[in-house]
C-alpha cells in the first residue's frame, strides 16, 4: 500500500552537505521510491550528481520486490483455493472402501472404509477403518410359527452371540475368520462341549459383511490407489 507522506530524515556532513540518514516507513512502494530519489536529488552534491545508471538499477530492483510480493501472495491464495477444491473432491470417497496399495500379512493388498477427510499440514488426508476380513452371514431359519428368518452374530473363534452380544453355547466351525466350514451341504455346528449339532437349524444367509480394525488409520488422498 502506498504511503501518502513519507519522512525523510537528513542529516549535515563534515563536508557541509546534506545527507538522508532514515525512513520513517518500513514499508516502501514504488511510490516511496520515486519520492525517496527526488529527495535525494535535492539533496545530492551539485559537484557529484547521482548516477542516472544507478537510479535506474535501483528503481526496477524495487519494481522486482515489488512484483515478487504480490507473486507470493497470489501463490498463497492459489494453495489455499486448491487446498480447499482438493477437501472438497476427498469427501466424495467418504463411506466408500479404498485400497492405498500396501500388502497385508495375508498377502492381500489392504483394504479400508473411509470415515472422513481433513487437510493436515496443507495436505488431505482420509480417515479410514481397514477391512480385517469379509463375514459369511449366518440365519437360523425360521421356526413353523415365526414369518421370517434371524440373522446371527458371531464372533472370530465363531462363538454365536445372543442379542446382547454375549456368548451362547452353540459356536460355528470356522476354516478361517469369517469364513464357516460346510459340510455336505451343512453348516457345521458344536454345542459347548464341542460334539457337533446335526440337527441345527443354521443356514448360510448368502451375504457377506466387513469386519474392521477398531482403529482410525490416516491414508494421504494421494496415494490411493482404488476407490470402489
Amino acid at each position: 500500500m502506498a504511503v501518502d507522506n513519507v519522512q525523510v530524515n537528513t542529516s549535515t556532513g563534515v563536508d557541509g552537505n546534506a545527507y538522508t540518514s532514515s525512513v520513517s516507513n518500513d514499508e516502501l512502494t514504488n511510490d516511496d521510491f520515486l519520492k525517496l530519489m527526488i529527495q535525494e536529488l535535492k539533496l545530492q552534491d551539485p559537484t557529484k550528481p547521482m548516477d542516472s545508471k544507478q537510479m535506474l538499477a535501483s528503481q526496477m530492483q524495487m519494481s522486482t520486490i515489488s512484483t515478487n510480493q504480490e507473486m507470493v501472495k497470489a501463490m498463497a491464495s492459489l494453495q489455499t483455493s486448491y487446498a480447499q477444491t482438493a477437501l472438497s473432491n476427498a469427501a466424495n470417497v467418504i463411506g466408500k472402501n479404498v485400497e492405498d496399495g500396501n500388502i497385508g500379512e495375508n498377502g492381500i493388498t489392504k483394504a479400508y472404509t473411509v470415515r472422513s477427510v481433513e487437510t493436515v499440514d496443507g495436505q488431505v488426508q482420509v480417515k479410514a477403518q481397514q477391512i480385517l476380513y469379509y463375514e459369511d452371514r449366518v440365519k437360523l431359519t425360521a421356526a413353523d410359527d415365526e414369518s421370517s428368518d434371524t440373522l446371527v452374530n458371531y464372533n472370530v473363534k465363531g462363538e454365536i452371540l445372543d442379542n446382547d452380544g454375549n456368548v451362547t453355547d452353540n459356536k460355528i466351525v470356522l476354516q478361517e475368520p469369517g469364513l464357516p466350514l460346510v459340510r455336505d451341504g451343512k453348516l457345521v455346528i458344536l454345542d459347548k462341549n464341542n460334539e457337533e449339532i446335526t440337527d441345527h437349524k443354521y443356514e448360510l444367509a448368502g451375504a457377506t459383511t466387513p469386519v474392521f480394525s477398531d482403529q482410525l488409520t490416516s491414508i494421504p488422498f494421494s496415494n490411493l490407489t482404488k476407490i470402489f
